[in-house]
């Protein structure tokens, strides 16, 4: 049998989760434990790079990290860490920054972005948000990752991963680091905001109507698709166009069902809207049902900081190995001859 690829992924370090996480990005990484050597952590260290409450910090921290195993993903197939409790990311991560020109952070259109609003929030733009790629390639680079999971949006910083990968290899004339792949998913349902179904749902919303976090009470599930937007004609098909509304609630349905766009047509030929709605949501609560009841179980035990502790112990030696051959290849370790 042939030994798996490696796989690094983290976690944004934000709290509770929509519907939107699960179906579009949770569930497939959960099916990527199963094929690959799957390293997932929770990326802490990118979360200050703007200003963060330290107790919700923490108390995210452990949210996610117990959603995501809640989920289905397996501490004894999958390491999962904190990306705090491996100190080699950030010493990595500040080599890698010196071997960054400029001209290639400045580019990085998600710091063009943040760095906006950021400045429109706080008056002045934290150097992390210009810095952090460099974070995230030594991210990867330390575990020698052959794929790394991102949307459109993240695949330049897996670019210049690449890049400075490359660099530091014929710079010092070694094989120091493996390349990665960008690992763009293709067949992930996009769900839509439940209010204004032309925009992605995100939990940042001002509206709590819009959106449906993984952790909703199954009432709360009921009133929120109950009062999704849709239009006035009551008939279920498929039409992104002139049918967002209901067009997103069948892809939740069918993201849950397997089904396709013409089988919930037919499926619903005859009824109305709210049977519909009603439809989507006992489907939803009975798919979230167990994810919440595992997190409960889990927030209450002790299990899940003994598996981070062995996931971090585990990425620590792998990631020590590296740090030690680039700091010996580049000098850093002086003693050594």
């Amino acid at each position: 049998m042939s030994e798996k690829k490696r796989m690094v992924t983290a976690i944004a370090s934000s709290g509770n989760m929509t519907i939107g996480n699960y179906f579009g990005v949770i569930k497939q990484i959960v099916s990527y434990q199963q094929d690959y050597d799957l390293f997932l952590f929770i990326a802490n260290l990118h979360a200050i790079t703007t200003p963060q409450d330290k107790t919700k910090l923490k108390e995210n921290i452990k949210t996610m990290a117990t959603l995501y195993i809640a989920c289905g993903i397996d501490p004894q197939l999958t390491t999962v860490f904190i990306q705090s409790d491996v100190l080699e990311h950030a010493q990595l991560g500040w080599i890698l920054n010196t071997q960054t020109n400029m001209g290639e952070l400045e580019r990085m259109t998600q710091y063009k972005d943040k760095s906006l609003k950021a400045a429109n929030k706080t008056s002045y733009i934290p150097s992390g948000l210009l810095t952090y790629p460099t974070l995230m390639a030594a991210d990867i680079l330390l575990y020698d990752a052959n794929y790394v999971p991102v949307g459109i949006d993240q695949v330049q910083h897996v670019e210049l991963t690449r890049t400075l990968a490359e660099r530091m290899n014929k710079t010092y004339q070694q094989d120091l680091f493996v390349l990665p792949e960008a690992l763009i998913p293709t067949k992930t349902p996009k769900i839509m905001d439940l209010q204004d179904p032309t925009k992605k749902m995100s939990k940042s919303s001002t509206n709590e109507k819009a959106f449906i976090r993984i952790l909703d009470e199954p009432d709360l599930i009921r009133k929120k698709i109950n009062s999704a937007l849709t239009d006035s004609e009551d008939k279920v098909y498929y039409n992104l166009k002139t049918k967002p509304g209901i067009s997103n609630l069948m892809t939740i349905y069918s993201a849950i069902t397997g089904l396709t766009h013409p089988e919930i047509e037919q499926q619903f030929l005859n009824k109305n809207y709210q049977e519909f709605k009603t439809a989507v949501s006992d489907v939803l609560i009975k798919e979230l049902s167990p994810i919440q009841e595992r997190y409960q179980l889990l927030k209450s035990g002790d299990d899940l900081d003994q598996w981070l502790k062995e996931g971090a112990l585990k990425a620590q030696k792998i990631a020590y190995k590296k740090l030690q051959k680039v700091q010996n290849t580049m000098g850093l370790n002086y003693k050594r001859k």
